[in-house]
């Protein structure tokens, strides 16, 4: 009898050992975080901490999920545009660079395209007066929930110059007067833009390290 209560207590011993090794009740540990951090999404353009913090600030999250990006496909339009050929009837098509939404759900979401356009001006007279204009690339501007950055990127030969537009479409419902929300989208098309321009190697991009400076008040 007391051999079988020793067997019995041995048994409940290591199963009280493996247990423990095993970190016990799977409600008691620590969840495995969802979604993808600011310096994961997209290539990783948003791993600096001007625009990881700017992200963060527009869709309202710390984790990220991603709706539609092609950054790859992106880069490729960009790259047969500077070998094309391009004539009047020839219309380079924008690529969704980046799409995000925060992990929680909710209407809130991040879209950047990035394409090949003709030479500027790109800023007409009247909506001058409805943008911030930022120092950085060929022009950069943006409201509270539209914005874009254009720079100039020349590859090796046989391809030719062009000029890349990228543009950042924010959260719909902010206020024009929220001039802190065209800041945070300036950042993030500016870090966009140098991503793809360090992807694409280009040389003498202009753009602007961290947040891009003021050029012009809103309502001027």
């Amino acid at each position: 009898m007391r051999s079988a209560l020793t067997r019995l207590g041995a048994a409940v011993a290591v199963a009280a050992l493996l247990t423990s090794c095993s970190g016990g009740n799977d409600d008691g540990g620590a969840e495995e975080a969802k979604g993808l951090a600011a310096a994961e999404v997209c290539g990783g353009f948003a791993k600096d901490g001007a625009a990881a913090t700017a992200l963060k600030a527009v869709l309202g999250s710390e984790r990220f999920e991603d709706d539609l990006s092609k950054p790859d496909k992106a880069l490729a339009g960009l790259r047969d545009d500077a070998a094309a050929p391009w004539d009047d009837s020839y219309r380079p098509q924008a690529v969704r660079y980046c799409g995000l939404r925060p992990v929680e759900g909710g209407p809130k979401d991040l879209k950047i395209e990035v394409g090949a356009v003709g030479k500027g001006p790109y800023l007409g007279s009247k909506l001058a007066p409805k943008v911030t204009s930022y120092t950085s690339g060929l022009e950069a501007f943006t409201s509270s929930g539209l914005g874009s950055v254009y720079f100039s990127c020349r590859l090796k030969a046989p391809a030719h110059e062009i000029v890349v537009e990228t543009t950042i479409w924010g959260p719909a419902g902010v206020p024009e007067t929220d001039l802190e929300q065209r800041t945070r989208l300036i950042t993030l098309a500016n870090a966009a833009a140098r991503q793809v321009s360090k992807e694409l190697g280009c040389e003498k991009d202009g753009l602007a390290t961290g947040v891009p400076s003021p050029t012009a008040n809103p309502t001027s």
